[in-house]
């Protein structure tokens, strides 16, 4: 027996994803990009991390410090992008370190030279939108937000599909018959309109859009999991087990459903792509999250609006699409790494 075969299952596959370099290392990109963009805070911040005045150290970030800390007249939190504060801020040994990027998703710069949308610049790398927000901010907050949304969406409907389709290939007959009848029905209802008579009645937001995509986002995994359980479900391994006395929850989750993953696993991937894709249009039409949240679909719908100012349409499209292709990678990758067909070579 050589060495790989005497490795278990898992661990077999996870080195067939290693040896496929493409989806290997368009992970690490992606998951590098993600834990990035989870401190976008920090890179991305109107406030300093640190300020020395007087001889005291400040922490801008994490606490609220009136003007009057550093000068000013007033009690409200400063700007520390009016001249003024700047210019305190920088005399008789004062400085103030600020994030890579000093601006957030919702700074305006009042104090810019040139009219918005302005173009890329040292102050702003990518230029300025319409608002005179920075563009690089938007599209760091709004990766965050579309990865985060696409990976609880993904969570959401995988759940709700292999509970679904579980149900549906182990018991088989009437339960089977039934559920397909329901999904059918399901399927056909107009998702696009929902989406529009919700946008109409309720406020737009996240959990809204969560909660709409997860009711119609879980029927297409559902067949391929039931398809693995009709398949597994007649195995001798299933069959001791029912005479051993198991029971079918016991059955279903112990031994049929970890020989069931395998389609499971290799879509997810591709189910965050398109859940991205999702809330991405669905922002570029106006009907998913509130314009003043960063969202690469917000951005997108600017750039169409704004055709002279290249750079913001530009830089949120290079972004999305790098995105996607790091997904379809990975699924590509993982699609190999599962495929039984390779298990032999």
């Amino acid at each position: 027996m050589t060495e790989a075969a005497a490795l278990p299952p898992r661990a077999r596959a996870w080195r067939r994803f290693r040896a496929h370099r493409r989806g290997y290392v368009s992970l690490i990109l992606f998951t590098l990009l993600f834990v990035l963009s989870l401190f976008a805070d920090v890179l991305c911040n109107d406030k300093p991390l640190l300020v020395r005045y007087d001889g005291r150290y400040y922490f801008p970030l994490l606490v609220d410090y009136p003007e009057t800390a550093f000068g000013g007249d007033f009690v409200t939190p400063p700007d520390y992008h009016d001249p003024f504060i700047v210019d305190r801020l920088k005399r008789g040994g004062n400085f103030a370190v600020y994030p890579p990027v000093p601006y957030r998703f919702d700074s305006i710069n009042y104090y810019a030279r040139d009219p918005n949308p302005a173009a890329p610049s040292r102050e702003n790398w990518l230029g300025t939108d319409d608002r005179g927000r920075d563009v690089l901010a938007r599209v760091v907050y709004g990766f965050r937000l579309s990865v985060l949304f696409a990976l609880a969406l993904t969570v959401v409907g995988s759940l709700v599909g292999v509970l679904a389709g579980a149900v549906q290939g182990y018991f088989g007959g009437k339960t089977d018959l039934f559920l397909q009848r329901f999904i059918e029905i399901w399927g056909s209802l107009p998702e696009l309109y929902l989406l529009i008579i919700f946008a109409s009645l309720f406020t737009p937001s996240l959990s809204l859009l969560l909660i709409l995509l997860a009711l119609f986002g879980w029927m297409g995994l559902a067949d391929y999991v039931r398809a693995e359980f009709l398949r597994n479900r007649q195995m001798e391994y299933v069959l001791a087990a029912r005479a051993l006395g198991l029971g079918s929850a016991q059955i279903m989750w112990r031994h049929v459903l970890p020989n069931s993953m395998t389609p499971v696993i290799t879509f997810l991937p591709f189910r965050v792509s398109g859940a991205i894709l999702a809330l991405t249009s669905l922002d570029f039409l106006g009907l998913g999250v509130p314009s003043s949240t960063a969202s690469l679909g917000e951005l997108l719908a600017q750039g169409k609006d704004n055709l002279d100012a290249w750079w913001i349409g530009l830089s949120t499209f290079l972004v999305l699409t790098g995105t996607l292709t790091l997904l379809i990678f990975i699924g590509e990758g993982l699609r190999e790494a599962f495929d039984p067909r390779r298990e032999g070579r």
